[in-house]
Formats: structure tokens, C-alpha cells, sequence
């Protein structure tokens, strides 16, 4: 893809299509350890609620809880096909899961796990769908959300469907590494699209709001602000 230019130098100002892939990747790729941490939290929940119902409510639901276990043992080797669909064991995937269960805690988070195992096949309507469908809570769960969405969006260069929901990510809880991660893939998809304006408000908000020292994506950001039109 061509590359914008401005009247300043070529190389403090041009954004290109390797940039943005590079410091917009997915977040999976980059944060591996805070998603295991997250995604563990979310069996933990699942796993107590479902214990409660297995063994005091509903014996015949230990199925469930099975299956869960099975399709996450497979998720954590990505193995995704088989996590959505045939785990092992005669247990049931997430797919079944979250459609079978729809009403109850195990089942949302199973329309979670549903979607980002579609995002990571390259299948990303049925991402959107399942993610659409998924009831996030708490600080991590919504943001998640919606930065996974604008990845499905952005992936089907529906680039506008993408800013949305990257817009929604940055607001939607207060986590500063992920409202951090996700200013930024806002900032750098807006000045792609030549929205410089938007692309400096998302940078202005991430240097303001979210000094980190230690991070090279913080110390590059005045770079960004320049690029976009600040600073000048």
C-alpha cells in the first residue's frame, strides 16, 4: 500500500502498512503471560460456579465442568479446532458449550473462548459473532471485547467497524496495559486512515494518561504526537 506523505522529512512522517502490522499486533502475540493470567481468572470463576451446581444443584451437569477442562487443555496447546469442537474424551467444545449452556456463567465464557479460537483459525465472522454474543464484566473482560472485535474488523478491513470498537476498548474499563495497547492500535489505524486529528488524540491521551518509562512503545509516542500533527 502507498505510503503518506507530509512536508516533513520522509522518515519522521510516514506511516505504512509494515508499521502498523508491527506495532499493532495482535495482543495475544505480544502479552502471553497477562492473557493466560486473565483467561485463567475467567476458569477459576467458571470452574467455582459450575463445582457449586455440579455437586449441590445439578449432578448431572459434572459433564459440563469435563468438558470445560477438556476444551481449555487443548486451547492452551492451540490446538483451536479441536478446543471449538472435539476436545477429546466424548466432551463437548466451547461452540457446544457456549450454545448448550447460552444462559449460564460457563457458557458465556465459553462464547469468549468460542470467538478468540475463530479469530486465531482466521474465521473471523464467527469471531464477531461469538464475541458479540459474549457478556464481558469487570475491568479486563470488556476491554478485551472490544479490542478483539476491532481486531476481527480490522483483519476483514471493515476499518471503520474497527476504530469503533478500538475506541470502545480504550473507554470500556481501566486497566492501563491493555487501555494503553489499544490507544495505540486506535492512534496508528487513524493516521493510516488518514485521520490525523483522531490519530493525535489517541496518542496526546496515551502519553498523558499512561506514562510507563519502561515501555518503548510510551518513549516512541511524542514521535507519534509529531507525525500526526502535534507539537507543531
Amino acid at each position: 500500500m502507498a505510503k503518506r506523505k507530509s512536508s516533513q522529512s520522509v522518515a519522521d512522517t510516514t506511516v505504512d502498512v509494515q508499521e502498523v502490522q508491527a506495532s499493532s499486533r495482535p495482543f495475544w502475540e505480544t502479552n502471553q503471560h497477562l492473557i493466560l493470567y486473565i483467561l485463567g481468572g475467567i476458569a477459576v470463576v467458571v470452574m467455582a460456579w459450575w463445582g457449586y451446581k455440579a455437586l449441590i444443584v445439578e449432578p448431572q451437569q459434572k459433564e459440563a465442568v469435563s468438558a470445560v477442562w477438556q476444551a481449555q487443555i487443548q486451547f492452551d496447546r492451540d490446538s483451536f479446532q479441536l478446543a471449538l469442537e472435539n476436545p477429546g474424551g466424548g466432551f463437548e467444545g466451547f461452540k457446544a458449550i457456549a450454545d448448550k449452556y447460552s444462559n449460564t456463567p460457563a457458557g458465556n465464557s465459553a462464547k469468549y473462548y468460542a470467538g478468540l479460537c475463530y479469530l486465531r483459525l482466521g474465521d473471523f465472522d464467527n469471531a464477531i459473532a461469538y464475541l458479540e454474543d459474549f457478556d464481558g464484566e469487570g475491568e479486563l473482560l470488556p476491554i478485551m471485547k472490544y479490542g478483539l472485535l476491532g481486531d476481527c474488523y480490522s483483519e476483514k478491513k471493515e476499518y471503520d467497524k474497527a476504530l469503533d470498537n478500538y475506541k470502545k476498548a480504550t473507554t470500556a474499563g481501566e486497566n492501563d496495559v491493555l487501555v494503553s495497547y489499544y490507544l495505540k492500535k486506535l492512534g496508528m489505524l487513524n493516521e493510516y486512515q488518514g485521520n490525523k486529528d483522531a490519530a493525535k488524540e489517541a496518542y496526546e491521551r496515551l502519553h498523558r494518561d499512561f506514562p510507563n518509562q519502561s515501555s518503548s512503545d510510551w518513549r516512541d509516542i511524542e514521535k507519534y504526537i509529531y507525525r500526526a500533527g502535534g507539537g507543531q
